[in-house]
């Protein structure tokens, strides 16, 4: 399916190609020995603490950096990190990493999936929480769309409270920490049925159960997090498609990521209310995410140009940033818009090819069955593919 508009040749094309590295096809070879479906992966801890859709498993980059990974460049990029899969995987072999994502919940989670859990956390939560219970408030809560739709009276006040003595910590290294806390039960307490189901259903829920999710979800980031990472992983709150020279602290020798895709996952709407309450605009991050069903829904005569043209962007954007033979590995699913079926990793293939890059080899897995996402008639996707490119 030809879908780019663009030149065959590459603009890059006074750059030598490296036709053989690490073995040429033993490459290809030694990736495809390993058995990619990852059927009995476990997730982690930090993510049954805090919802996140068709989260990024970390076996897959480990095993991509284990394959590929021989010291080429100063760090690992994820331009669409999510909950920091990448990030994760390449600390725990000490390499350097970047995240970037439009999405300030994925962020948060990143930052404190791969930062330090400071020792006395448990103990500002308890006194958090005593002071939501004790002290005097203004009983007035944010101005949120059909706030009094999605969230019982008592429980907008507990999670005005709560929200109001996290900001007393804005300025210390453990207000991430709180702020995932909080942002993990927003949900929980809330009207809506579930993280992957929005309808209205009353779950009962009181101001106590508020402040006691609270202090769970902290009691779990403690078990989570042992330790104190010797490897700094950096997250970056932006477009990838606006990335710029500044935002890399060092060369890239690797990509790893899973990028949003047309028709897919939305993910703002996933985490729409927890944007809201931690002061964050959803609607912002809608109109620029990659993906977003209402976007695909509505145009009848979609060909897949603007997808080809967002990854061409970005590897446009990534090709002077990566050292020569630095390895690019998109983890993504195929698209089905009116019907259609779209074959993203085709796409990426040819956007890459068209501006200098090598194509290594496309790998397929199976997903997990149990993935959701709130456009189910829509994303029935059953296989991913991993397509590996090399500078």
């Amino acid at each position: 399916m030809q879908v780019l508009r663009h030149n065959t040749y590459s603009k890059y094309d006074t750059l030598p190609c490296l036709d053989i590295i690490r073995g040429g096809n033993d490459v290809s070879e030694r990736l495809r020995n390993v058995e990619w479906d990852f059927s009995e992966a476990k997730p982690s801890l930090l993510s049954n603490i805090h919802p996140y859709p068709a989260k990024f498993i970390s076996e897959i980059p480990a095993s991509l950096i284990d394959c590929l990974w021989e010291g080429q460049g100063d760090l690992i990029l994820d331009p669409f990190c999510g909950s920091g899969s990448t990030l994760e995987a390449a600390q725990k072999v000490g390499i350097p990493s970047v995240g970037v994502d439009l999405n300030p919940i994925a962020c948060l989670i990143s930052r404190v999936r791969t930062g330090g859990c400071d020792n006395g956390l448990l103990t500002k939560c308890s006194k958090i929480v005593d002071n939501c219970k004790t002290g005097s408030f203004d009983e007035s809560v944010p101005s949120l769309p059909n706030i009094d739709h999605w969230f019982m009276p008592d429980i907008q006040k507990a999670l005005s409270r709560l929200k109001s003595e996290i900001d007393n910590y804005s300025q210390t290294e453990v207000y991430d920490a709180l702020q995932f806390c909080f942002s993990s039960i927003i949900v929980k307490v809330s009207n809506q049925d579930s993280d992957t189901r929005y309808a209205f259903r009353d779950k009962k829920r009181s101001a106590d159960d508020v402040y006691d999710y609270f202090l769970l979800a902290a009691k779990k980031l403690v078990c989570a997090k042992k330790g104190v990472p010797q490897i700094e992983a950096h997250v970056i709150n932006k477009n990838a498609l606006k990335l710029t020279a500044d935002d890399f602290p060092g060369s890239i020798g690797m990509v790893i990521t899973s990028p949003p895709y047309p028709n897919a996952y939305e993910y703002w709407l996933y985490h729409k209310y927890r944007m809201y309450w931690l002061g964050y605009d959803p609607i912002e991050v809608k109109n620029e995410e990659i993906g977003a069903r209402a976007k695909y829904f509505k145009k009848s005569g979609y060909e897949g140009y603007d997808f080809a043209d967002q990854m061409s962007t970005l590897l446009d954007i990534l090709y002077p940033r990566c050292v020569e033979g630095a390895y690019l590995c998109f983890v993504i699913g195929r698209s089905k818009v009116h019907g259609k079926i779209y074959n993203n990793d085709e796409i990426i293939r040819e956007a890459a090819e068209n501006l200098g890059y090598r194509h290594v080899t496309t790998l397929q897995r199976n997903m997990n069955s149990k993935r959701k996402s709130f456009n189910l008639t829509h994303a029935r996707i059953k296989e991913e593919y991993i397509v590996v490119l090399q500078k």
